[in-house]
């Protein structure tokens, strides 16, 4: 059955096949994994040889050619696992978009079929340990000399930071440059380039099957070929990409609002408390009625916005506005239906307790929530 509007019978062909791989390869093994903190690369490789990983790429480089709409469909079923999958559509949506839309053709031979098949797994290095949001103060330096970029900084809370080999790092080129943003540029990475060393996995609160690493560059010799674009022209590439990494934190925190309103209804339905079902009692009902509403609000909503993302139409305001509003109402959510699932709420063997410690930091990564009403504000003029 079809979940939204723009859904063919391919699609539902899609998501079913996908599903059944998921109950499959990860969730039996996903309790499994948030213990290790991490998830294997072996998983990733299975995503590969199924096709589920970088599908809009161009068939001549080893993608399917499709569009965004099927990256909407991985990054649901992805979330109903649980959040800790994250980094696959950081990998799909994010990363290596940057290297269809800006790499040479060299650099699309070079590393999308990899990112097709998992021999590459690419993170995104923004963040720094000074610098959040403000990326137009990052520190980390790339000084060109001769046929090689110098890159010299750290970054911190990457994602896919212990299994990527492949990042696209945000660098200034020139730190002289005034606006400041005007010295920024992006650079594709690999491990092993002489200078670059991964320092710990990050224990965070939660997503914890994620990994997560700080990324460090001590005179690091990175060639000029892996220049994504133009010098100096970087963050203009991330303010155009931004928009859809913001519509997949929403999309996320959306599926776990949707999850978090099944398991508590089906918890309500079969606890009993003073002789009856909890789901009886009218605060319950009108807790649940509340949530209900959030939800179906935010599906309406992201609905119309993912129909226009992927019609090319501007999408900023309204992308801020669905990142802030529903990872607030996702944040919201997952308190109240933990008070309602009781004690057993706050054991980590029901799913609640593991989708109120998760979702937090959607209204912090992909630019704060702050960020989102900073943008909204002024496109409204203000």
């Amino acid at each position: 059955m079809a979940r939204y509007r723009f859904e063919t019978d391919e699609h539902v062909l899609f998501r079913e096949t996908l599903r059944k791989f998921l109950l499959k390869e990860a969730a039996p093994h996903y309790d499994e994994w948030e213990k290790n903190r991490l998830i294997p690369v072996s998983f990733w490789r299975k995503l590969g040889e199924m096709g589920f990983l970088c599908p809009q790429v161009e068939e001549q480089y080893g993608g399917l050619g499709l569009d965004f709409s099927y990256g909407v469909i991985i990054g649901e079923e992805m979330e109903r696992i649980g959040a800790g999958l994250t980094g696959v559509g950081l990998h799909n949506d994010i990363v290596v978009p940057y290297i269809e839309s800006f790499g040479s053709e060299e650099q699309k031979k070079r590393w999308l079929p990899g990112c097709i098949s998992a021999d590459w797994i690419t993170g995104v290095a923004m963040t720094e340990p000074g610098t959040g949001s403000d990326l137009a103060n990052i520190q980390t330096t790339a000084i060109k000399e001769g046929d090689h970029y110098i890159v010299n900084g750290q970054k911190t809370f990457i994602t896919n930071g212990v299994n990527g080999n492949l990042f696209l790092v945000v660098v200034k080129t020139n730190p002289q440059a005034e606006p400041k943003h005007r010295g920024i540029s992006l650079l594709m990475i690999e491990e092993g380039t002489p200078g670059f060393t991964k320092d710990r996995k990050l224990d965070k609160v939660g997503m914890h099957s994620q990994d997560t690493a700080e990324l460090y560059f001590e005179d690091c010799r990175v060639p000029v070929a892996n220049l994504i674009g133009d010098e100096g022209k970087g963050f203009r590439y991330l303010m155009e990409k931004l928009q859809q990494e913001r519509l997949v934190v929403a999309l996320a925190a959306q599926t776990a609002s949707e999850d978090m309103l099944q398991m508590t209804l089906d918890y309500v339905k079969s606890r009993e408390a003073f002789g009856k079902p909890i789901g009886s009692f009218q605060n319950t009902q009108f807790k649940l009625a509340e949530i209900a509403t959030k939800v179906e609000l935010g599906k309406t909503f992201l609905e119309s916005l993912i129909e226009d993302h992927i019609a090319g139409k501007d999408v900023v305001t309204k992308v801020s506005m669905a990142k802030y509003w529903i990872t607030e109402t996702a944040r919201e959510i997952s308190a109240e239906c933990m008070q309602l699932h009781g004690g057993y709420g706050y054991m980590e063997e029901y799913k609640i307790a593991r989708r109120y410690r998760d979702i937090p930091v959607a209204s912090i990564y992909a630019g704060t929530n702050e960020i989102m009403k900073m943008i909204i504000a002024k496109n409204m003029g203000l």
